[in-house]
């Protein structure tokens, strides 16, 4: 008899205590933008920090301690990774649609013109551009700890890694100064919601794919990784990849063509 290569998981509480941190977030912060205690919205985060960490934890134990993670598992991974990034173009996609909906045809409420009359937006050479060299150096800086993890070459696994986390805190730090500095508010017409959605949504997505690379690199300096039994570090160098690829769409599109 052969043993079975598909991974059953077993039942888990994590799903549903990470479902109520959501709900409790969403809810608390409408509350809390109307006037009431924010201690809802914190509650949630912290449920959804805590479920969050258990159930990597336990991710970690299937994969690396118990060997859960087969062949045929992996293969379901890669392709859940796939349609998962495939979800979040269809996302961001949205976002640009709403973009170029107002800006190919500005209708007489923006001025019939874009950037709408009384926007004076952000240059595209400054600030972005240093962005779009941060996030391009990070795509050549995950790309070689990948190598040297397919390698077996821990230390520069570890040594790209490290790049790769302090370019993705750099460029956040650089889009908050962007933020304070913007002459324009989410508030301010068509072009500052979609400037804010679009751009905000992807700096949500650099603090999510540094969080992912930052669990690769712990998990990098404690072996758990092999050249050939990596997939969780794989997984994150797709994300980040993809959040590269986005950024240089909404750098062309948003900041520079808008300009």
């Amino acid at each position: 008899m052969t043993r079975n290569p598909f991974h059953l998981v077993e039942f888990s509480p994590w799903p549903l205590t990470c479902s109520m941190g959501a709900l409790f977030l969403t809810g608390g912060l409408v509350g809390w933008f109307h006037g009431y205690t924010y201690l809802l919205p914190i509650t949630g985060v912290l449920l959804i920090v805590v479920s969050l960490f258990q159930w990597w934890r336990d991710i970690i134990r299937e994969s690396t301690y118990q060997g859960f993670h087969t062949e045929k598992v992996v293969a379901g991974l890669r392709l859940g990774m796939v349609l998962f990034i495939l979800s979040e173009v269809c996302f961001f996609f949205a976002f640009f649609w709403a973009y170029f909906h107002s800006s190919l045809a500005p209708s007489p409420d923006l001025g019939s013109c874009w950037p709408p009359t009384g926007i004076t937006p952000l240059n595209p050479f400054q600030v972005p551009l240093l962005n779009t060299a941060v996030l391009l150096a990070s795509g050549v800086t995950v790309t070689w700890a990948h190598h040297g993890l397919m390698q077996s070459d821990k230390s520069t696994s570890i040594q790209g890694l490290i790049a790769t986390v302090v370019l993705g805190v750099y460029f956040t730090a650089l889009q908050a100064g962007e933020y304070y500095e913007a002459p324009f508010t989410i508030a301010d017409s068509a072009y500052g919601s979609t400037f804010f959605v679009a751009t905000g949504f992807h700096g949500l997505h650099v603090l999510i794919g540094t969080t992912f690379l930052l669990i690769s690199l712990w998990r990098t300096s404690v072996d758990h990784f092999s050249s050939g039994h990596h997939f969780g570090f794989e997984a994150a160098a797709w994300y980040w990849h993809f959040v590269d690829v986005v950024w240089l769409f909404l750098y062309l599109s948003i900041y520079w063509w808008g300009y």
